[in-house]
């Protein structure tokens, strides 16, 4: 008798703890660069050394578990443009967090799945599934409570809340939409690809344009304060951590992908920046937030 395959959702207590640990580290990561940036650190600067310490880390794990290196004429073509749109995403990801409350600007930030189907139906004519259709306006409602985009909590208005929160949002906006579409080309063009070696090859690239942008600002952009440096440090460590359990431990644990839960990464954010940051948002805004991680986690648990 055959057996039916697991059901995507269910995972064991070790890999649902270790997905939580994964999005607790990543909400860390964006607190901590809030903090480098509050203290002198710019974008260009954090971008560098982060992907450039973590695209190390995965190349030892490539050479340590000898991990062949075989590239097809296909993925040398598409790497190079995988690399430029997260490169894009990640210098855009924390230009929004050095001007909105982190959780806002991870939350503008998950809505890349919708940006996901709109670049899948656009590049390879697919249709959205029913439930990314459905679950759109609920979504879009949820951001709009989070950002308070009328201006009411703030008390400042549509006019005065958009003044204060614009070049942020189209920065987290602008970095969901070229996320969703290096994920669309990864699926497409590098799904056969070691998830090791594409990542090593990806964040070399962003490492590289992002010291391109150093070079064109007269150089690195260090920290000015004691809290600044712990800040660089942290998100550099918290972020090659974060990666290295995802391509070490999560295999191993027969997770295959990326899984909703991580979606939760906005509300450990939210509370870290409210503990060391002191940044706090409106009760409205809470609920909204949460509608939108709901949503982004009811259709990562989608059977596919």
């Amino acid at each position: 008798m055959t057996r039916s395959p697991p059901s995507p959702t269910a995972l064991s207590r070790a890999a649902f703890a270790t997905l939580l640990l994964i999005a607790l580290i990543m909400g860390a990561n964006h607190v901590a660069a809030r903090l480098a940036f509050d203290n002198g650190v710019d974008v260009a600067t954090a971008v560098t050394f982060r992907s450039g310490v973590t695209a190390l880390a995965v190349g030892a794990l490539l050479f340590l578990q000898h991990v062949p290196i075989r590239l097809t004429s296909r993925h040398k073509r598409i790497l190079p443009v995988i690399g430029l749109l997260v490169g894009i995403q990640s210098l855009c990801i924390y230009a929004s967090v050095a001007r909105l409350p982190v959780a806002l600007a991870l939350l503008a930030f998950n809505t890349y799945p919708l940006w996901t189907a709109l670049w899948a139906r656009i590049v390879y004519k697919h249709r959205a599934e029913p439930r990314v259709l459905r679950a759109m306006p609920v979504m879009l409602l949820g951001l709009t409570l989070a950002l308070d985009v009328f201006g009411a909590a703030s008390g400042l208005g549509a006019a005065g809340q958009w003044a204060h929160i614009g070049v942020g949002v189209a920065f987290a906006i602008t970095s969901a939409a070229t996320f969703g579409l290096a994920l669309v080309l990864t699926q497409h063009e590098a799904g056969d690809l070691d998830g090791r070696l594409r990542t090593a090859t990806t964040l070399a690239m962003v490492a590289v344009l992002a010291l391109a942008g150093v070079a064109t600002q007269g150089g690195f952009h260090m920290p000015q304060a004691a809290p600044g440096w712990w800040g660089l440090a942290a998100l550099t460590l918290l972020y090659g951590t974060g990666f290295t359990i995802m391509f070490t431990v999560l295999p191993r644990l027969g997770v295959v992908g990326n899984s909703a839960i991580m979606n939760i990464e906005p509300i450990f954010a939210l509370v870290l920046a409210w503990v060391l940051l002191g940044q706090s948002i409106a009760p409205v805004q809470v609920a909204g937030g949460l509608l939108v991680v709901a949503t982004v986690m009811w259709l990562g648990t989608r059977r596919r």
